[in-house]
């Protein structure tokens, strides 16, 4: 597992385009969880990355993060409606952990205050999910070539080309 900081400098081709669509979208993402039943499970999701680390919180007894607090694993996929994937599409894997830091939450919470007015200053955030990656890919059209990009802790940014 690898932490978004280091993905962010192991990856630069699939971090740059997922920050991309990430920013297009109003940050929203689609996350992939595990229901109880061993389903498959789709949410909206706005993660936020803060101090070096993507962050997967919200509002709190969601059915999404209680198939977290279950199964932690999950599938991050940034929101497109392309068919075409003119700006690229990006999916990371990894799992998540519940970090109980307060201060880190206020800092967040003041921090998500001084971005769009949102005060969740002075609340408890539990569960306050940071993820861990395992992998990511990323999709785009270059010179009419589809282009993938994989890439896994420790070994880098691996290219495929299909015509």
């Amino acid at each position: 597992m690898a932490t978004w900081q280091d993905f962010v400098e192991e990856a630069p081709r699939v971090s740059e385009i997922f920050q991309r669509r990430h920013a297009a979208t109003g940050n929203l993402c689609l996350l992939a969880t595990v229901r109880a039943d061993g389903s498959p499970r789709i949410s909206p999701i706005e993660p936020r990355v803060f101090e070096g680390r993507l962050l997967l919180v919200g509002m709190p007894h969601t059915t999404k993060f209680a198939d977290l607090a279950r199964d932690g694993r999950f599938c991050l996929h940034t929101a497109t409606a392309d068919p075409h994937v003119g700006d690229g599409d990006v999916k990371l894997f990894g799992a998540v952990r519940n970090d109980q830091d307060r201060a880190l939450h206020q800092r967040f919470a003041d921090a998500l205050f001084a971005e769009n007015g949102f005060d969740l200053r002075g609340q408890e955030f539990d569960p306050f999910y940071v993820a861990e990656l395992s992998s990511a890919s990323s999709v785009t059209i270059d010179d009419g070539e589809l282009t993938i990009t994989i890439w896994k802790p420790g070994q880098g940014e691996r290219v495929v080309r299909k015509s």
